[in-house]
């Protein structure tokens, strides 16, 4: 288009210099001149936008190849995470269960230490209970924590204090542990126990086993001993028709594992002691802990 328009301008000069035109022709021509001038510069500016707009265009198309590639790396990420995970949960699942079939009569642990336990049960009767023959160590739930939540009492953290003690002692210093976590077969259903993150008997079962877990390390125990397991409501021991039954069922167990510990200690004392503030002591069920005494979420 610009070859046109200098074959115009120069026709139209010549045409003047030789006299062989007239200015009308002239005019026509100077006219035709700037109208193709208009056309090519509207078409160098829609070129230009359009050029501007591929390159746009391909930036995003690069981004979201990129961010393709990324979401198909975090997508693997996880799904390996999540293999390990379930492969934890049946290694602590088998452990559960072999602790529980292991035969009436045979202690799993050391004369000394099964005896060390045993006392201290028999000091923390309201607290309290061993399962010698299994090398279980059950806390009461309802009075391990506080009504609906997963915050020990300060009578729990004296005892898991001198539990602790136990644990780091020459006797069963090298064993593994497994926290096991249990409730009741009543829904969770108080909206303050809901907003504290224990949504249901799941949450609930986890978070306490978690905190007996967080207590024993904060009191030395190594990190690199503990497992942590919540079962909610699939592990009764007693019949979840009666209240006593209940509050059997509401309870965290830590088992004393016939196992070793592998590994180096690991110090992940818990840093949040922050006090929470006081909350009125409902039950799961929205009920006051003063009218339903056998109940604790």
């Amino acid at each position: 288009m610009t070859r046109t328009l200098r074959i115009l301008s120069l026709a139209a000069v010549t045409a003047l210099a030789t006299g062989c035109v007239t200015a009308e022709k002239y005019n026509a021509l100077k006219m035709e001149r700037d109208r193709i001038s208009e056309q090519l510069g509207t078409a160098q500016g829609k070129l230009q936008d359009a050029q501007g707009r591929l390159d746009v265009l391909q930036r995003q198309l690069d981004a979201i190849s990129g961010t393709t590639g990324s979401k198909e790396a975090m997508l693997l990420n996880l799904t390996q995470e999540n293999a390990d995970l379930r492969a934890r949960l049946d290694e602590l699942n088998k452990r559960y269960q072999d602790a529980l079939n292991r035969p009436a009569g045979v202690s799993p642990l050391p004369e000394a230490l099964s005896n060390e336990l045993s006392e201290f049960a028999r000091q923390n009767p309201d607290l309290v209970e061993f399962d010698a023959a299994r090398g279980i160590v059950k806390f009461k739930s309802d009075v391990t924590f506080a009504v609906g939540d997963a915050e020990l009492t300060p009578k729990a953290k004296e005892v898991i204090n001198r539990f602790s003690a136990i644990l780091r002692g020459p006797a069963a210093s090298q064993y593994e542990l497994l926290i096991a976590g249990h409730t009741d077969n009543q829904p969770v259903r108080n909206p303050m126990t809901i907003q504290k993150g224990h949504k249901d008997n799941w949450y609930l079962s986890s978070h306490r086993a978690i905190a007996v877990g967080a207590a024993l390390v904060s009191d030395g125990v190594g990190a690199n001993r503990i497992g942590v397991i919540g079962y909610a409501d699939q592990h009764p021991i007693a019949p979840n028709s009666t209240a006593a039954g209940q509050a059997q069922n509401r309870r965290v167990e830590v088992l004393i594992l016939p196992t070793t510990v592998k590994g180096a200690a690991v110090n992940s004392a818990p840093a949040n002691t922050a006090t929470p503030r006081p909350q009125p002591k409902l039950n799961k069920d929205g009920m006051p802990e003063t009218s339903r005494p056998g109940m604790n979420k």
